[in-house]
């Protein structure tokens, strides 16, 4: 069984460590982790360290780092523009991703999205399901999750593709970058509208899709990121 990470805002190199707060009242308390056992740390920018726990109380851990190490960030790195759609179905979708390797979430107010962030709650909660997700998963690198735009203020960098079931070319045939970035374009559940296809177009991006069948925007962008992880080596 693998390790269990808990995220700190600094990582140690060597030596003794506290491990408090609210990640320390989850390994102590909640998991009930105990003396002898050892665990990951990490700082979410590509720092992971292994230690030993030496002492459980209340709330916390005390910790014998053992081991400190950088992961090197993706190159490519996958970007998703994530259309902002109701309930539980973005939380699961920004799940899925952060699991399978998004490097950076945009949640998107597209044209056709039934759900209408009123405030700052939505993008907390996604923040915060990215923020476990990676935990569950192990990650070193903790994905961004952006501020919400409009199809205005979409920015698209580096080599973009539309996720899109009338589209000719499959993803498995699109042609992807050796470096830089590769920006994944989700829309909600209503699908992207025609003007916003064209402008996107009209950017440069590019119309692929995963097969015949038609994804929820749920599960769309963690599909795109899977099948690009092996053509990438990633996997």
């Amino acid at each position: 069984m693998s390790l269990p990470l808990f995220l700190v805002a600094e990582l140690p190199v060597a030596g003794g460590f506290r491990l408090d707060g609210p990640e320390g009242h989850h390994a102590a308390d909640v998991q009930r982790i105990t003396a002898g056992e050892r665990l990951l740390l990490g700082d979410g920018r590509g720092g992971l360290a292994t230690a030993v726990v030496t002492g459980a109380r209340k709330g916390a851990l005390e910790l014998d780092v053992e081991h400190a190490e950088h992961v090197p960030a993706h190159d490519p790195s996958i970007t998703v523009v994530q259309g902002i759609a109701k309930g539980e179905r973005g939380e699961l979708a920004v799940q899925l991703m952060t699991e399978l390797g998004v490097d950076r979430i945009v949640p998107w107010q597209a044209a056709r999205s039934i759900a209408r962030w009123k405030d700052a709650k939505p993008l907390e909660r996604w923040r915060s399901t990215v923020r476990e997700a990676a935990k569950q998963s192990r990650r070193p690198w903790l994905p961004e999750v952006t501020e919400p735009r409009t199809s205005r203020q979409l920015h698209l960098t580096g080599a973009v593709l539309v996720m899109h079931e009338e589209a000719a070319v499959p993803l498995s045939a699109a042609e992807l970058p050796a470096e830089g970035e590769i920006t994944l374009v989700v829309g909600p559940e209503g699908g992207i509208a025609p003007e916003e296809l064209d402008a996107l177009a009209a950017a440069g991006a590019r119309p692929v899709r995963l097969g015949r069948e038609v994804l929820r925007t749920s599960s769309a962008g963690a599909a795109a990121i899977a099948a690009l992880s092996t053509r990438l080596g990633r996997w």
